[in-house]
């Protein structure tokens, strides 16, 4: 699966789980460690797990597996590493702390839009 769509997938599945402030930022030409970020926001340690669990389960069915994952045991910031794509989900605590969208303001944020689903954009929720 190309970068693109597998950080479109993740970014959809933390959607469907209810995450917040979801960002997908290409960092393609700013690091070699991947292509994108996904970062996600959940609304308690619970709420954290399920989204990781939910992307990771998505993704499974997709036949992509995760490589590594970090952070489960606190819930305050899980990582789910995909090669291209690294997904963040944090508490909204530990996500204003480590602020990954100020420090990786120089990538690329893709448009919501992009990643959305025509049905969802529907409901008139704001992320």
């Amino acid at each position: 699966m190309e970068s693109k769509e597998l950080a479109i997938a993740l970014a959809r599945a933390l959607d469907a789980k209810k995450a917040r402030n979801i960002r997908v930022i290409r960092v393609h030409d700013l690091t070699t460690v991947t292509d994108y970020f996904v970062i996600a926001t959940g609304t308690s340690t619970t709420h954290v797990g399920a989204l990781a669990n939910e992307a990771d389960f998505q993704l499974g069915r997709m036949g992509v597996n995760v490589l590594r994952t970090e952070g489960h045991d606190g819930k305050r910031w899980i990582l789910l590493d995909y090669g291209n794509v690294i997904v963040h989900v944090f508490t909204q605590e530990a996500h204003d702390f480590y602020d990954l969208e100020h420090l990786w303001a120089d990538g690329e944020t893709m448009p919501e839009s992009e990643w959305r689903l025509p049905e969802d954009r529907a409901d008139g929720e704001a992320q």
